[in-house]
């Protein structure tokens, strides 16, 4: 029989107090199998000490869009800050970068600092390491970041291409515009991770089942349809590996979260709280047993 490893990461750990406790009963529940940690989140040392106190495994989410950077020579006259001396934010930075006014050398120091950080915190070097906001497979950046993931040695990362994604029309054309944008990144960037010698799973699964387009049927219709165009190009194989991106936690209350700015309106939404509430439901958790799905992390790879 087919055996499915499923990773399910809750992403943004660290972001506030009301997302790590979110993310921990989320665990604790064996809804959530894994976390990226936001090193520049207000509420990071927090998180790993969390971490560290329940053996939640735990990986990097490297971000250089939101809030402020760690390496103290970039907090000022950097080419990675608006001229409010906070990172571009998740468009801005994509236009600074199409405009060629992002420094590369100025990307690799702040993403060497941010394992610097992570290991710090936590006491090791992140199993794997991705991007907030999908910054890690844009062009220029994708070199960058294949390069510093194979000096520390971290083997996998997440490469956002989701099966099915155009067929989802529940989900709005602004929307799905940035989504396809992100899924064209990543296929022009496993060439370049190939290369590097990194992995990632077979599957990855998240921007359709985001906030309150989550639901148990979505998750399963999802998985079920992905592994399935998985085996049918690959028929001999007896694992198959999935990824499944969530945003659980209880919505920030301001002035408590955020990288530096405060915590912005999708942290402060009842759509966190939906996400929690969907993944910690018996069904969906069923659903993975009659389908021989075992949840597990990166480590276990």
């Amino acid at each position: 029989m087919l055996q499915v490893k499923l990773i399910v990461t809750g992403d943004d750990f660290g972001y506030c107090p009301r997302r790590n406790q979110g993310i921990v009963d989320c665990f604790l529940a064996g809804a959530v199998s894994n976390v990226s940690l936001l090193v520049n989140g207000s509420a990071a040392a927090d998180a790993a000490q969390l971490a560290r106190r329940y053996n939640i495994p735990i990986g990097l989410h490297a971000n250089l869009s939101e809030g402020s950077p760690v390496c103290e020579v970039l907090k000022t006259n950097s080419s990675l800050l608006n001229q409010d001396g906070f990172f571009h934010g998740k468009m801005g930075f994509r236009t600074a970068l199409s405009k060629g006014l992002l420094n590369m050398s100025e990307v690799k120091q702040e993403l060497r600092a941010q394992v610097e950080l992570f290991r710090e915190l936590t006491g090791h070097l992140p199993p794997h390491m991705d991007g907030h906001q999908h910054v890690h497979v844009l062009p220029e950046v994708r070199h960058i970041f294949a390069e510093v993931l194979e000096e520390y040695g971290i083997q996998y990362t997440r490469v956002p291409i989701e099966p099915g994604l155009h067929n989802c029309d529940w989900i709005p054309p602004s929307l799905m515009d940035f989504y396809l944008g992100v899924e064209e990144d990543s296929f022009n960037t496993v060439d370049v991770f190939t290369r590097h010698g990194i992995r990632w799973p077979d599957i990855y699964i998240g921007l359709s089942t985001m906030g309150k387009n989550m639901s148990v049927g979505n998750i399963c219709s999802a998985i079920d349809a992905a592994i399935e165009e998985c085996v049918s190009k690959a028929p001999q194989s007896r694992t198959v590996t999935v990824e499944l991106m969530v945003h659980p936690g209880y919505p920030s209350v301001p002035p408590a979260g955020g990288c530096g700015e405060g915590p912005d309106d999708f942290s402060q939404s009842w759509e966190r709280l939906h996400e929690l509430q969907t993944l910690m439901k018996p069904e969906l958790q069923s659903h993975y047993k009659t389908r021989n799905i075992q949840l597990c992390s990166f480590k276990d790879l």
